[in-house]
């Protein structure tokens, strides 16, 4: 005759090696998140391309906007006309190295870019860039 024996109950337990492949995916997807959002300083506009266009370092650049419809943008701050050359002051007057990245919509009137330009120029900031997109020449 056989004799059952007792059955052990099996104690729950807590498996790691799921946890540890939600962690990574949140990891990942927190550094894509952070770093598209470093790159866009200025306001959202349909740059014009260039194919001579070269990279430049942004980390302590301001950004000067021109939309569509002319409004002017310092970083992501909305600019009334005429105050754009009191804030170029201070900016240099607080650091005397400051670079400025120009970018506008293509579709915006050039004489308003050619304006911002000399303001910055006559405001004592040499370091000036304008900003495009990567993208083909014009063709003849």
């Amino acid at each position: 005759m056989k004799i059952p024996l007792p059955v052990t109950r099996r104690k729950a337990r807590i498996e790691i090696i799921p946890l540890i492949d939600v962690i990574f995916f949140l990891l990942a997807t927190f550094v894509m998140v952070s770093l598209s959002m470093v790159k866009n300083q200025g306001i959202s506009v349909n740059l014009p391309s260039a194919a001579t266009g070269a990279p430049q370092e942004r980390e302590t650049a301001v950004t000067i906007t021109i939309t569509k419809s002319g409004d002017i943008y310092l970083n992501h701050e909305k600019l009334a006309p005429g105050i754009l050359p009191q804030r170029l002051k201070q900016l240099k007057t607080g650091n005397p190295d400051t670079r400025i990245f120009i970018n506008g919509d293509k579709e915006a009137c050039f004489g308003n870019a050619i304006q911002i330009l000399d303001e910055v120029r006559s405001s004592g900031i040499t370091k000036v860039a304008i900003q495009t997109k990567q993208g083909e020449s014009l063709k003849k």
